[in-house]
């Protein structure tokens, strides 16, 4: 499958407000590129499409017109330093909502960013690109009782407290 250079196979897009101000964010916690040729706005002066490349990936944006739905994305960063990204996150506005946890030998955390967009941002050891998911089974799962650690409990209960929270921040 051909891809073009700086996308992947599947790219995320995000439809907010004040798009211009969260690829700003963007660029200072991810170290995003724009990609300025591909700066579009609409006949109504609202930004009908960007497009910011973070790591391998091209994220593209709209800004939220009128009458549209409030949708919060979700998405998912790895970075070389979890605790650089969240300092700059925090410094742009943003909730770390879940504190760096070790998570199946990666670092994990959450943050949502002023726009309430949900990211989950990992960081995996360079000497064990695979983590512990590889290691975590023997093959047959199916017949596995998953217990609970208290990180994996930590994690799933700031999900579940957060998500609720992911409401339209103009209203």
């Amino acid at each position: 499958m051909a891809v073009p250079s700086g996308f992947s196979t599947i790219n995320p897009f995000i439809i907010s407000r004040d798009v211009e101000n969260l690829i700003l964010f963007l660029v200072d916690v991810f170290d995003g590129v724009e990609h300025p040729d591909a700066r579009t706005v609409d006949h109504d002066g609202l930004l009908l499409h960007a497009e910011l490349q973070i790591g391998g990936t091209t994220i593209m944006f709209g800004e939220r017109k009128p009458g549209w739905p409030f949708t919060p994305s979700l998405l998912q960063v790895y970075v070389d330093d979890v605790d650089a990204v969240l300092k700059r996150a925090l410094a742009g506005g943003a909730d770390v909502v879940t504190e760096p946890t070790d998570f199946f030998g990666e670092v994990f955390s959450r943050f949502v960013d002023p726009w309430n967009n949900l990211w989950w941002v990992y960081s995996t050891p360079q000497d064990d690109a695979a983590g512990e998911w590889a290691e975590a089974g023997d093959g047959d799962e199916t017949d596995a009782e998953w217990e609970p650690t208290p990180e994996l409990t930590y994690i799933r209960d700031t999900l579940v407290a957060t998500l609720p929270r992911l409401q339209d921040p103009a209203v």
